[in-house]
């Protein structure tokens, strides 16, 4: 157990240019009249075990008290003085207080159980704010500590990483509740669906991926997986500005439905936020980014441009394309939106590129995606919106004669497969087909040759224009996979209108 003697700090009067010894704060008495009610009543530990534990005491002898009757009433044995007497005789800090006498005297103090929770409450609140203190000193001293292997970035991002642990540990209202609870949280869910055509999430603007996932749902994190040049970015992208764009409609509770705004959080790791600009542009103009890189444009071209640009300026999409990006900065800049615009989904490209956690970093890459993909997780639950993370596909997939990805095809896949909600592959069989075209071998004759090459341009006909994209886990519903219209030139995915169908516009 750590020690729990509370650190001295000084305190400097800028008046008289003295300093004041000032001690962390804690409430002695408090303590003693909570550990008194659990003596003399042990149901007062069941009040306040769920989030006290002994290290939150100031003084150690309280703490070795508390810890002790902890471990008796667990074994189903009675904690008070009497119990507690044999045990506490060698112990030479409780000696110093008093010892058995002072085991009886708290007890005999004991005068209800009632204020036990508000006892433990202000004993926690107390350790919390010690802690804040000792680590404001650590990064004081940190800061003046110059370390070349360290910038302060990353100290800001360990500091980051320490207070959201804090906070953690503040949490004291969790713990067991009613089934009941959960049960019309699943009612209601089950009736917001039912409102939005079997949507009981956010919708992706991809009609067969929404029917066949229900919409991505809050606290869920989804892989999007795929070798390079499938289309992860590309759809990822086409996702955001379809939930960004479409407002969601709720109802108050009068009943009356009211539009909500789907703000978007969009890390990307790897292009700049011009360059997911060009795309977003593109897909919706149909003028080619590297056109517009070129200026290669027609003035009915730029004027669409225009057009498409005037109505993004309003988008409630939001991206940031700061490089290597840790989890813990990912999270308090998602909540930082969250909190200032709201926030309804989050979008990182891509997952090899994050920084493991501080001070988490190792030679095994394995274990510092496990990190990152569990911390990515925990994100989820935390903000209570859905994480899509992009992933790269090992090479394995390019060894074998169906290119079809495969979870075992997850790069540093441990974790990724064990963490995730939602696996998607991306599969494009025309990027494949158009790399295989035939050539005549030795001693082939013509017309043989001649099948082979018309086999293949049936096979590239067949593959042009689509994308397969392949649900291969689902927490919550089943596996399979849909196929989509992919425009290579404008990075446009789109629901594939059968051959034998016009679309809905025609």
């Amino acid at each position: 157990m750590e020690s729990t003697q509370p650190s001295l700090t000084h305190l400097h009067d800028p008046l008289t240019g003295e300093d004041h010894l000032r001690l962390p704060p804690a409430n002695d008495e408090a303590e003693q009249a909570l550990l008194g009610a659990i003596l003399a009543n042990n149901a007062a530990y069941e009040k306040v075990a769920d989030f006290l534990r002994p290290e939150h005491f100031s003084d150690g002898v309280h703490a070795r008290i508390f810890e002790a009757c902890g471990k008796l009433i667990e074994r189903g044995q009675v904690a008070n003085a009497i119990q507690l007497k044999n045990l506490f005789e060698q112990e030479s800090a409780l000696t110093e207080v008093g010892g058995a006498q002072y085991l009886a005297q708290l007890q005999s103090s004991y005068v209800t159980i009632i204020n036990a929770v508000d006892y433990g409450k202000t004993i926690h609140d107390l350790y919390l704010r010690r802690q804040l203190i000792d680590l404001g000193e650590d990064m004081v001293n940190d800061a003046f500590d110059y370390d070349l292997d360290i910038d302060a970035s990353q100290q800001i991002a360990v500091a980051e990483d320490k207070l959201y642990k804090l906070a953690e540990i503040g949490e004291t209202e969790g713990g067991l509740a009613p089934f009941k609870s959960a049960v019309l949280e699943s009612l209601h869910m089950a009736e917001a669906a039912m409102k939005r055509d079997g949507l009981a999430g956010v919708a992706s603007g991809l009609n067969d991926l929404d029917k066949l996932l229900g919409g991505f749902h809050p606290s869920d994190l989804i892989i999007l997986a795929a070798r390079p040049s499938m289309g992860k970015t590309a759809l990822a992208t086409n996702i955001a500005f379809n939930v960004a764009a479409e407002a969601r409609t709720e109802r108050d509770a009068e009943g009356n439905p009211t539009e909500q705004r789907q703000p978007v959080a969009f890390f990307s790791l790897e292009m700049s936020a011009e360059q997911l600009a060009s795309r977003i542009i593109a897909e919706r103009t149909g003028v080619r980014s590297d056109s517009m890189r070129r200026g290669d444009i027609r003035d009915e071209e730029f004027d669409s441009i225009f057009e498409a640009s005037r109505q993004l300026f309003e988008l409630p999409l939001f991206v940031d394309d700061t490089p290597a990006l840790s989890v813990s900065q990912v999270r308090t800049r998602a909540r930082r939106l969250k909190r200032q615009h709201g926030l309804s989904m989050i979008v990182v490209d891509y997952l090899q590129l994050m920084q493991p956690p501080a001070g988490k970093r190792s030679d095994n890459r394995v274990q510092e995606v496990s990190e990152i993909t569990r911390g990515l997780k925990a994100m989820a639950k935390d903000l209570d919106v859905p994480v899509i993370a992009l992933s790269q596909l090992s090479r394995a997939v390019e060894q074998r004669e169906d290119k079809r990805p495969q979870l075992a095809d997850l790069r540093e896949s441990g974790s990724i497969e064990q963490d995730a909600d939602v696996v998607m592959f991306i599969y494009r069989e025309q990027y494949y087909a158009e790399r295989a075209e035939p050539t005549q071998r030795d001693g082939e004759d013509d017309n043989k040759f001649h099948e082979r090459l018309e086999r293949w341009k049936e096979r590239c006909e067949r593959a042009y224009g689509k994308a397969e994209i392949i649900i291969a886990k689902q927490r919550h519903g089943p596996i399979g996979s849909r196929e989509f219209a992919f425009d290579g030139d404008t990075t446009r995915f789109s629901d594939l209108v059968a051959d034998d169908h016009l679309p809905d516009h025609y």
